[in-house]
């Protein structure tokens, strides 16, 4: 933030800069050890490294069409989002930002770019689940125009690991 006040540029602006400075690419299965670092690192606590996260699941998942894009300062990933959809709905996923990266935009950026590729596929119709407890998540999707919904989500699960 000293270089912000010495370049005389706002905070929102500097923390735009930076996140323009950054390597922004679709992430493959190679990069599967660094995803799962960067959620481990973000406090994730529904990971399932065993099971629906395994390296196999998450090349099968790849496969069949999700798509993982990521934001990397050097060679370090420092962001990724995980982005699926049912052919009428784009869901985003698992947005994760390294917490020594968080407040720079990266997560705004990270919408954005998700909202795109669902877009060049047709779809405008984007939603992201959010956990009760998971405040900043909302406000962030809040920021970036969402609306909430007065939904029950219900789930079945084959397994501990699913």
């Amino acid at each position: 933030m000293k270089d912000c006040k010495k370049a005389k540029i706002d905070e929102d602006s500097y923390k735009r800069l930076l996140a323009l400075m950054m390597t922004f690419r679709r992430l493959t299965v190679d990069d599967y050890d660094a995803i799962l670092a960067l959620w481990q690192r973000a406090g994730l606590d529904t990971i399932r490294p065993q099971g629906r996260d395994s390296r196999e699941a998450f090349a099968d998942q790849l496969a069949r069409g999700q798509v993982v894009l990521g934001l990397e300062d050097a060679d370090r990933l420092v962001a990724c989002v995980v982005i699926t959809d049912d052919t009428r709905k784009g869901w985003i996923n698992r947005l994760a930002v390294d917490p020594d990266y968080r407040r720079q935009g990266l997560a705004a950026r990270l919408i954005e770019e998700a909202e795109q590729a669902l877009r060049e596929k047709g779809i405008h119709v984007f939603a992201a689940l959010i956990e009760h407890e998971n405040m900043a998540s909302l406000n962030l999707f809040q920021r970036e125009e969402y609306k909430t919904h007065d939904i029950m989500y219900v789930s079945k699960r084959d397994g501990e690991g699913a």
